[in-house]
């Protein structure tokens, strides 16, 4: 028997898998947050990758997003995969464009990591977990 789940318990391939096959009605809307998906290519193996990423629209082009893996000392391989390659597609519901991420500047970095901390406060706590800085990354409309 199948089992439905809610939105707010999706994580991982079967987050990405219904927000795309219901161009976001299902996995948009995720624990009081939204969530984008993001395309890169995986830094090693070259193949197509999706992540169900929290974010904020920043400007009138621009996303956030937050390299955070929870507080690990390792940055999540989405993050990795930009490092390799900073251009990369996102998916906000039912609209897919290309983007070229790069890492926020000293400068403006506090004003995002607040915008942030705005939907997801836990991203705090993350960042006492690891002495790794953790970046707010910048998705730009290519």
């Amino acid at each position: 028997m199948d089992v439905m789940t809610t939105a707010d318990s999706l994580h991982g391939d079967p987050h990405v898998d219904r927000y795309l096959e219901t161009d976001g009605a299902d996995g948009y809307h995720w624990n009081g947050t939204e969530i984008l998906i993001l395309f890169t290519k995986g830094h090693k193996s070259g193949k197509p990758r999706r992540h169900a990423l929290i974010f904020r629209t920043w400007g009138d082009d621009a996303y956030l997003v937050v390299a955070s893996k929870g507080g690990n000392d390792a940055p999540p391989a989405w993050f990795r995969n930009l490092e390799a390659d900073p251009n990369a597609e996102v998916q906000i519901k039912a609209d897919r464009f290309p983007v070229r991420a790069r890492i926020a500047a000293d400068d403006e970095k506090p004003a995002m990591w607040d915008r942030m901390l705005e939907v997801w406060p836990d991203y705090a706590e993350y960042q006492k977990k690891t002495d790794r800085v953790i970046p707010v990354v910048v998705l730009e409309r290519a």
